[in-house]
């Protein structure tokens, strides 16, 4: 009964994805950059794809689902869902698992045109592990940053912000611009550098060492515990909230 419960509230939130056009412009976003990487030469592609599966796999998972969030609110949704005999874990569960579902479709478009297009060398099993991983860790801190969104503008100031503060370190030390060796160890404990340690690892000719496991770990268990002591306990505040009791 659980099972099938959480799958209906899964079709659901893939009909709404498709509904607010988010499916829409994932795919028209994966077009365009496929289009700009056919046309470059090989050393920035090789610099731009993984950068590219990164952002979209994390700052995009984040805006996605910020945005479900903003029309379901106003469209007062789970207030409707919140009646149903359904947990607020199967809730949370199946925004996590249709992001990612979705966002896997849109990431793969990519590595999947450029794997016939550009002969790139990809571990299936690494990379769609990192995909997945990345992706449900960063819906789920996406989920708890809408909880704290008064509307749309605000979410998306916020979301630039954790851009500036996450993404760029990650992206100048990815681009050479960072090159103390203390960068290497600092940034690990950032979640977004994680990440890319973790897609990078989805490369052939990537070898991995520590740095991919301990990034693993890190996404794993710290998704994990945000998921336990913070997601799923401020829901419920976050449900009433918008309730309007």
């Amino acid at each position: 009964m659980k099972t099938n419960r959480l799958t209906l509230l899964i079709k659901g939130e893939l009909l709404r994805l498709h509904k607010y056009n988010v499916v829409f412009i994932s795919i028209f976003i994966a077009l365009i950059w496929g289009v700009v990487l056919f046309f470059v030469d090989s050393v920035i592609f090789n610099a731009l794809l993984p950068f590219l599966i990164l952002v979209d796999a994390t700052m995009m998972s984040l805006m996605y689902i910020g945005s479900v969030m903003f029309f379901e609110k106003k469209e007062s949704t789970l207030s409707s869902v919140l009646v149903t005999p359904v947990t607020n874990q199967e809730i949370i569960l199946s925004k996590i698992l249709a992001n990612t579902i979705h966002n896997l479709f849109s990431t793969s478009l990519i590595i999947i045109v450029f794997i016939f297009i550009k002969d790139v060398k990809i571990n299936y099993i690494l990379m769609l592990l990192a995909i997945i991983l990345v992706t449900a860790v960063f819906t789920g801190l996406g989920l708890l940053l809408s909880y704290f969104q008064k509307d749309f503008t605000t979410m998306l100031t916020n979301l630039m912000l954790l851009m500036f503060a996450f993404l760029l370190p990650s992206a100048l030390y990815g681009f050479g611009v960072l090159k103390a060796d203390v960068w290497e160890y600092i940034l690990l404990l950032n979640p977004i550098q994680a990440a890319q340690e973790i897609i990078m690892g989805g490369f052939r000719a990537v070898t991995l060492d520590w740095k991919y496991y301990f990034s693993l770990g890190y996404l794993i268990v710290g998704g994990i515990l945000t998921y336990k002591f913070l997601i799923v306990p401020k829901f419920n505040a976050y449900a009433v909230s918008i309730s309007g009791v």
